[in-house]
């Protein structure tokens, strides 16, 4: 069963569209009028978005070894969190203009991980917090070729300080099981990859592209 959603980007007025923040990210302050289910337009309502570019994240799988390799690195937004605010993470990074999403996630993978891929393969494509920020995710999959494991790698002028790590699949999916992945773009792919890495696998020592 599919569902149509009723409206669409014709359903939303903007009234007024101001930047009040314009830093390393920057944040809009919108008034909007939006279409309600009743038939007729919303009162004004003002929202504060987050912008901060589109971003691509890639899992980076070699089926060889059947092991994935995953970065570690620390996170401010996590500084609330009582176990750490260091993360284990799949490798992302945001869209510069005029970039495609494999010219992203070949150079991220390069900085942070030392990791030439292969073939790409889509997992998802999404909003992860619509609600307040503009963002928007697209994730693959990615056939490792070589990676920089256990080396420390990042943009050193960007202020990254990142580990690289090689785990197997087997401990990867114990790892999510124990629900000790906290990161959205991470815990998407690797959900994903519980589902199809027995096929990815397969398909990739078989030669053949498609699962």
């Amino acid at each position: 069963m599919s569902i149509s959603l009723r409206f669409g980007p014709a359903d939303v007025r903007t009234l007024e569209n101001k930047k009040v923040f314009d830093g390393y990210f920057g944040v809009q302050k919108l008034t909007i009028q939006h279409r309600s289910f009743a038939g007729d337009w919303s009162a004004p309502v003002t929202r504060e978005v987050f912008e901060r570019g589109d971003a691509v994240g890639v899992l980076p799988y070699d089926p060889e070894t059947d092991s994935l390799i995953l970065i570690e690195q620390f996170r401010a937004g996590s500084l609330r969190d009582s176990c750490s605010p260091w993360m284990l993470e799949l490798i992302a990074g945001i869209v510069e203009p005029g970039e495609s999403d494999e010219t992203v996630a070949r150079r991220e993978a390069e900085e942070e991980a030392g990791c030439e891929f292969g073939e790409l393969v889509p997992i998802a494509s999404y909003y992860p917090s619509a609600g307040a920020c503009s963002e928007h995710v697209r994730l693959f999959c990615g056939r490792v070729l070589n990676a920089a494991v256990g080396e420390i790698r990042g943009v050193a002028e960007e202020g990254e300080d990142i580990l690289v790590h090689r785990i197997s699949r087997e401990d990867v999916l114990d790892i999510l099981a124990r629900d000790e992945l906290n990161n959205g773009h991470t815990l998407v792919a690797m959900q994903w990859f519980a589902l199809h890495g027995e096929r990815l696998r397969d398909a990739w020592l078989s030669g053949s592209t498609a699962l």
